[in-house]
């Protein structure tokens, strides 16, 4: 079955976080450039520019160099408020040891931002939000906002937006909810989202004296974690916690377990805590005849860069829509293959963390890794095997697939070797 979009075609987009708006600006620019006149609608009930969880997305908020660049393909310049710090460098805590790594590429720009308007016991103005950006540029380039809740779509010859008020029969659908809400898709779109786990988050008052441009990464201060980071944000820091089986006072036996100074200073204790989910695993049935799923509602990153997976799957699927057609058959061709080839990678982050896993809980395997990362203090970037693995995998700026090859090239495998063997000093 043919299905392409027509001039005038209404479409309706279902989500106006970082999915949403990238679907609409993607969608925008490759109408424009095949002069095709749209009608395109983002439903979002939240506004972003207020504090706390009624204007937020609860994620950690960190940009990749990967999505940065993307941003410059539609033209998009963040503004410098939104921008909340510049990370420069990890600081890696392991026992008692902290590992250094330092950005090791100045042309990747890595930054912290907000989604929503900042922590709900802020202090002062609300900060600016990436999202209500995002959104603003949508609007400015063309697509309506409609500021209300879907209460449910369901499909008869065409997709129907149902909200409180009113229904929109639409063209082509956009489903962009993430993984945080119940899908309003009726049973008869037979969607499955993806698998999701839960991670623990807070928002803190950054301690005088604390860095501004490093993020703090933990792996082995909790039972049951996978990681922890301490990202800075302007005036605070978010505490943002991964693992199976986390308690739910996890941040606060965090922050204890390290003897961090968040809960310790006047006026210094948790601002705006949550306990989002995130999408670990690709969606089943996630388009069909018009209508896509895009971000996480489809497939993402496993545990990094999620906003950078919602920019790149929405411009796989709105690509195809302009240039082959809406049909099932269209996203089967066009955009589910990228798809696949994230749930791939993923396979391979996951077997990188399972060894990083093991490295970190073995003291020999700890020394040598350790040994082997001093060892490339003075070589190039390119040469600097195993600080482009540990900053890949905390930052998302490359594939897994690529970090899982470069972990066990003969030079990666011969320097680890080697620092096992020298002798503790």
């Amino acid at each position: 079955m043919s299905l392409h979009l027509q001039n005038g075609d209404r479409i309706g987009i279902v989500g106006g976080g970082p999915a949403g708006s990238f679907a609409a600006l993607h969608l925008i620019d490759k109408a424009r450039r095949a002069k095709l006149d749209l009608q395109i609608t983002i439903f979002e009930p939240r506004d972003f520019t207020l504090p706390g969880p009624i204007g937020c997305n609860r994620c950690a908020g960190l940009l990749s160099s990967r999505l940065t660049r993307g941003l410059k393909t539609l033209q998009l310049s963040l503004p410098d408020d939104v921008v909340q710090a510049e990370i420069r460098g990890y600081s890696v805590h392991l026992g008692d040891d902290v590992v250094q790594i330092t950005q090791p590429d100045p042309e990747r720009h890595i930054v912290s931002v907000y989604r929503g308007g900042g922590p709900r016991m802020l202090l002062g103005p609300p900060t600016a939000s990436f999202d209500a950006f995002l959104l603003s540029q949508a609007e400015q380039r063309g697509a309506l906002i409609c500021h209300q809740r879907v209460r449910k779509v369901t499909l008869d010859q065409r997709p129907v937006i149902h909200t409180r008020c009113q229904s929109y029969e639409v063209d082509f659908l956009v489903l962009a909810t993430g993984v945080n809400s119940h899908s309003p898709l009726a049973p008869e779109f037979h969607y499955q989202p993806p698998a999701t786990e839960v991670m623990a988050q807070d928002e803190f008052l950054l301690p005088e004296g604390w860095p501004h441009d490093h993020v703090g990464a933990f792996f082995d201060n909790l039972p049951g974690l996978t990681f922890g980071a301490l990202i800075p944000k302007g005036r605070y820091v978010n505490i943002s916690l991964l693992g199976q089986g986390l308690r739910l006072d996890a941040v606060e036996a965090f922050t204890e377990n390290l003897d961090l100074p968040f809960s310790k200073e006047k006026g210094s204790g948790s601002l705006c805590g949550c306990t989002p989910r995130i999408a670990v695993g690709m969606g089943h049935n996630f388009y069909g005849d018009r209508w896509v799923a895009v971000g996480d509602a489809a497939v993402t990153r496993l545990y990094k860069d999620g906003i950078g997976s919602a920019f790149h799957t929405t411009r796989h699927a709105m690509q195809t829509a302009i240039q082959h057609g809406i049909s099932r058959h269209d996203f089967s061709r066009g955009y589910h293959p990228y798809c696949r080839i994230v749930n791939r990678d993923n396979r391979y982050g996951r077997l990188l963390f399972r060894m990083w896993h093991i490295t970190t809980r073995s003291s020999l395997m700890l020394r040598g890794w350790k040994k082997a990362l001093q060892a490339e203090d003075e070589l190039p970037f390119q040469q600097k095997v195993h600080v482009r693995l540990l900053w890949g995998m905390l930052t998302g700026d490359e594939p897994y697939r690529d970090l899982f090859w470069l972990s066990i090239t003969p030079g990666s495998i011969l320097s680890f070797l080697h620092g096992i063997t020298q002798r503790p000093e």
